[in-house]
């Protein structure tokens, strides 16, 4: 969630202005290489030929997934060098650690019957070396890591989907690396989109993200971060708590599914093509104008969207260095090197000047603020994507608005006709307002959903092992979300959803008086 200030007059003083107007085999660096490490030795399993998506699902999972000890941040940690590869295609893994030895597990997220991950490659254990805390480079403040590649992985035989790579230690210290087995075609399917840009604009590994600089301030954040460095924290906190929960219930319902990253469409991947639904998993933040342009082509072509988090689509960014950089000066704007010459890439808000594009044209509700913490609101009971939850209008489920929120706002372009699903009062920053959760559709039949608040995927396993205190949300709440959002992905998965499901009743007039 965004716990960071938006701009140089910090988080709550831009408020208070903007509220008021992975089964494979390993190729090892050989013996003798230069870094010195050993081979990796493939799983007993990694022969195995790449499995169905219904085989895979039900085979069973390994409870042992988690990292459980983390130990001294520079202990172990890694990266690799690709954020998503097609199957069967190989990736370098750069790992540096202060102590001995390591070994690698590759795990794919998924349900597998409640334990949520399979392990489908473990490499052997292999010579660790320290190598360093990273570079400070240039005038955009930008950290990497520079190390040299440790293995190299190949993922013949793993399945599409999201991993996470499990580095451990003889001492038992652990970190995650992520990797995303995309899909070549999501035709006919659900597309799952991991939002990795977002994730490295909050990684403050070596001390700089785009929100901070090593000092703690805006005014010494990066202007650019690079995907050459490890993840801070356990190496994936973006994805365990926004996206993983999507993750494992798709799986669970058996839809077809395929896998993609925000970086691949903005690569120029076709993934979307013939897609039935795209799901945006939870805090999808940061997108390029050509991401912005290929959902929007691939709703107008029939492909329903699903935003299940608040804040989407609202930071413009370019990447470069072959999708490896991510470029976003924000308020810095006017240092933008492109600001002049091609103003509709200058990496700012989407909102705002030069080339101002608000985001509620696509995803059909505005963000407005931050921080907040209310019920939920039903507006809608008997909207379709509300069946089975037994709700009645003004039933309020506590804690599910925050810590970001969403509203319809009729001042921007807004697509109509739209449905409030649910309209929640809320308090920002001393400032009145609502929190919608809004469904539109588009002459193509495509439907669009926003769930107008950040936690609704994190909510999906409130109150678990992995979420146990999630802000306070409780087993009904989780009940109810989950029930909606089983609807949301199952009536998406046919196909347009306005060629099947009642069309929304747009009330936007009614509910705001205006």
């Amino acid at each position: 969630m965004d716990v960071a200030p938006r701009d140089g007059l910090g988080r709550r003083g831009f408020l208070r202005v903007a509220c008021a107007a992975a089964v494979g085999s390993v190729a090892a660096c050989a013996p003798g290489s230069r870094d010195g490490s050993s081979p990796a030795s493939p799983s007993p399993s990694s022969t195995s030929p790449a499995r169905r998506p219904a085989a895979e699902r039900s085979l069973p999972g390994d409870p042992d997934w988690r990292v459980r000890r983390r130990g001294p941040d520079e202990a172990i940690e890694g990266y690799g060098d690709r954020a998503s590869v097609l199957p069967g295609e190989s990736f370098g893994l750069h790992v540096s650690t202060t102590e001995g030895r390591y070994r690698v597990t590759a795990y794919r997220m998924g349900w597998y019957g409640g334990t949520l991950a399979r392990r489908v490659w473990r490499s052997g254990w292999m010579r660790g070396r320290d190598q360093g805390r990273g570079r400070l480079a240039g005038d955009t403040r930008t950290v990497r890591a520079g190390w040299r590649r440790s293995l190299t992985v190949s993922t013949e035989g793993w399945p599409e989907g999201a991993y996470l790579l499990r580095l451990d230690t003889e001492r038992g210290h652990q970190r995650y690396v992520p990797l995303v087995v995309r899909s070549a075609s999501g035709a006919g399917r659900t597309v799952l989109v991991h939002a990795t840009p977002t994730w490295q604009a909050y990684n403050r590994w070596g001390g700089y993200s785009l929100y901070y600089g090593e000092d703690g301030r805006y005014e010494s954040r990066s202007l650019a971060v690079s995907f050459d460095r490890p993840y801070d924290s356990t190496g994936m906190e973006k994805f365990l708590i926004h996206e993983r929960p999507v993750v494992a219930l798709a799986e669970r319902l058996g839809l077809p599914l395929a896998y993609t990253t925000g970086g691949d469409l903005e690569a120029g991947d076709d993934v979307l093509t013939g897609a039935s639904a795209v799901i945006f998993l939870g805090h999808d933040e940061y997108w390029t104008p050509g991401v912005r342009r290929t959902v929007t082509e691939a709703r107008d072509a029939g492909a329903n969207l699903a935003f299940l988090g608040a804040n989407t689509c609202y930071r413009r960014v370019r990447m470069e260095e072959d999708g490896k950089l991510v470029v976003c000066y924000k308020t810095a704007v006017d240092r933008d090197p492109l600001v002049r010459t091609r103003p509709s890439l200058a990496t700012t808000d989407f909102r705002a000047a030069p080339k101002a594009d608000p985001e509620s044209s696509l995803i059909g509700v505005y963000y407005d603020g931050y921080p907040v913490d209310a019920p939920f609101v039903v507006h809608e009971p008997r909207h379709w994507i509300f069946a089975g939850t037994g709700v009645r209008g003004g039933d309020a489920f506590p804690h599910l608005v925050g810590v970001e929120y969403d509203r319809v706002n009729t001042d921007v372009p807004t697509p109509r006709p739209l449905q409030i699903l649910a309209h929640s009062p809320v308090t920002c920053v001393g400032r009145p307002s609502f929190a919608d959760a809004a469904y539109y559709t588009v002459p193509s039949g495509a439907g669009v959903f926003a769930s107008g608040t950040m936690r609704w995927a994190e909510t999906l396993m409130a109150r678990t092992r992995d979420l146990p205190r999630a802000h306070g949300i409780d087993a009904r709440t989780r009940a109810f979300v989950t029930t909606a959002t089983t609807n949301l992905l199952k009536g998406f998965a046919e196909g347009p959803a306005a060629e099947r499901l009642p069309t929304p009743d747009d009330n936007v007039r009614r509910t705001y008086r205006a």
